[in-house]
């Protein structure tokens, strides 16, 4: 398979010495968020796309970035199968500060975005079914490999994607938890949404770097949390990826 990694907050190390692909000028959805990075891990081919921009400036906050011509230019560089990397907040117990998870759903609270393909001379007019939202068997893949490494490893949770940039009210976590979501970020939607539209076989590795808001420990601040565990959580997605890529390709 060739694998596409959409990385977000933190995820700019996983892939250090690869070598930038030169895209053309003209971009049917507009530029990407950087130019990929073409990367080999395990032994096998890796385009990595960092969301936010690139490594030294990474400054396109969520409700901003080009979805559509981060998934279209995947697409087009041969990409088959596409792991999007994401930084969390942990809502359920189930998902404390360190923890991956996998989810298997995802509830959308994004507004104003370019959220489809579709309404566009470029491209017909899609009903693409999102029951479920990230692709069997790369997730079930994903899934695998955490349980070979003994990663500890969610493996049913719903993502709640939320507008930011700004983090949630405790309020606003109380409402997404009594939505059954046990995780928020910023970039989950549209992202998945596109990638089906592409027929992108898409799933999500997420790194639980803080507890959301209204859920963090006294004395502690949110953003000490994410201090504390983004670069652990990256090691283990790696060490995840790795694992994904040496088990051969997905159906």
């Amino acid at each position: 398979m060739r694998l596409g990694i959409i990385g977000g907050t933190g995820s700019a190390g996983l892939f250090p010495g690869g070598v930038p692909v030169v895209l053309p000028a003209s971009q049917p959805w507009g530029p990407a968020s950087s130019a990929p990075v073409h990367s080999v891990l395990a032994g096998h081919e890796v385009i990595f796309l960092p969301r936010h921009g690139a490594a030294d400036a990474a400054a396109i906050p969520p409700h901003r970035v080009n979805y559509r011509a981060n998934l279209w230019t995947l697409r087009e560089l041969g990409v088959d199968h596409v792991v999007a990397i994401n930084a969390v907040g942990g809502i359920d117990r189930a998902a404390p500060p360190g923890r991956l998870v996998i989810p298997d759903q995802i509830i959308d609270y994004t507004w104003g975005r370019e959220h489809t393909f579709t309404g566009d001379a470029r491209f017909p007019l899609q009903h693409v079914d999102f029951t479920g939202p990230f692709t069997p068997a790369l997730r079930n893949r994903l899934v695998a490999a955490a349980v070979d490494l003994g990663l500890d490893a969610l493996r049913t949770a719903t993502y709640g994607a939320t507008q930011g940039p700004r983090l949630e009210s405790a309020a606003e976590i109380d409402r997404l938890e009594r939505d059954g979501c046990h995780v928020v970020g910023m970039t989950g939607m549209p992202e998945a949404g596109l990638a089906r539209e592409l027929g992108l076989s898409y799933a999500m590795c997420c790194v639980v770097v803080n507890h959301a808001a209204g859920r963090v420990p006294a004395g502690v601040t949110i953003h000490a949390q994410i201090e504390d565990f983004l670069a652990e959580g990256m090691a283990a997605v790696r060490r995840l990826i790795g694992a994904l890529l040496a088990g051969g390709p997905v159906d």
